[in-house]
């Protein structure tokens, strides 16, 4: 966003070796015995709070949206979401909403997660490089797990999603979604996925049935999204096992967060460069 083997992403020690309790080697330990894996929040914050972060990815751009819609088609009989969506003014609000929705939700995460300021973001979520997983082979692994999600869904058939219409409505709707790609959407979906739903499961069911619910959560949010494209859904599935797997492993929000942003920026790029290297080709 067909998987690498665990060994390749993990070359040292068995994936799952530090305590439940988080107070293995690999791990930061922060004041008053905070770590990452033994947060200050249970799971009903954290399931609460991803819930809330749903709300406002739902709820806001739709306010925002209202008021044009209400004068641009005042009076207008059988109003329908493709002609709301045929239209690139609506389309770009929309888009323009997801920028209050994450922060309104990196504002409840930080809330959340460090008790309005009592904690520091750095030992509640490991935000630090593991001694075994550092920025570059973070970086490597995005553009290589870039690489197999291209050739999956190349092999699948590229349908347009929900997104491609997004990217299409217009170059400025386009370039606001590029930019969120990187900008907010890797932060808030790691501090809401690997981070607060994570930490608060592992302690629950254990590292091995969080990974599994964890995995299953953040690709069953894009299904809809890419529901006309099986590609896109099973390398989203690969991204978020393998981010979730590197939380697991190394202790730290981090190496998740660097691979999510490389994966994204690679994206956005050819957002960026695509009218150009369309236009350099067709000469």
């Amino acid at each position: 966003m067909t998987s690498t083997p665990p060994e390749t992403v993990y070359p040292a020690q068995p994936i799952f070796s530090q305590t439940v309790s988080g107070t293995g080697p690999d791990l930061p330990t922060g004041s008053l015995g905070v770590t990452p894996d033994n947060p200050p929040w249970g799971l009903l914050s954290a399931v609460l709070t991803w819930l809330a972060s749903m709300a406002f990815i739902f709820l806001v751009p739709n306010v925002l949206v209202l008021p044009y819609i209400a004068y641009h088609y005042q009076g207008v009989p059988g109003l329908t979401q493709q002609q709301l969506l045929a239209d690139k003014t609506v389309v770009l609000l929309l888009v323009l909403g997801w920028v209050p929705a994450h922060l309104l939700t990196l504002a409840l995460i930080w809330a959340v997660a460090t008790r309005l300021g009592k904690y520091s973001v750095r030992d509640v979520f490991g935000f630090s490089w593991s001694p075994n997983f550092g920025l570059w082979k973070s970086a490597g692994l995005a553009i290589l797990l870039f690489m197999v999600a291209w050739l999956i869904a190349s092999s699948f058939g590229a349908k347009p999603t929900d997104l491609d219409q997004i990217l299409q409505s217009s170059r400025p709707a386009a370039l606001t979604l590029a930019f969120l790609a990187v900008a907010t959407a890797p932060l808030v979906e790691e501090l809401t996925y690997r981070g607060l739903l994570y930490s608060a499961l592992q302690r629950v069911i254990g590292r091995w049935f969080a990974v599994v619910v964890v995995t299953s959560m953040f690709a069953g949010l894009h299904v809809w999204q890419y529901r006309q494209n099986i590609g896109a859904i099973l390398s989203i599935a690969m991204l978020s096992l393998v981010l979730t797997m590197i939380r697991a492993r190394t202790g730290r929000l981090l190496p998740c967060f660097m691979v999510h942003l490389v994966f994204n920026g690679v994206q956005s790029l050819i957002i960026v460069l695509e009218p150009y290297l369309r236009a350099l080709v067709s000469r």
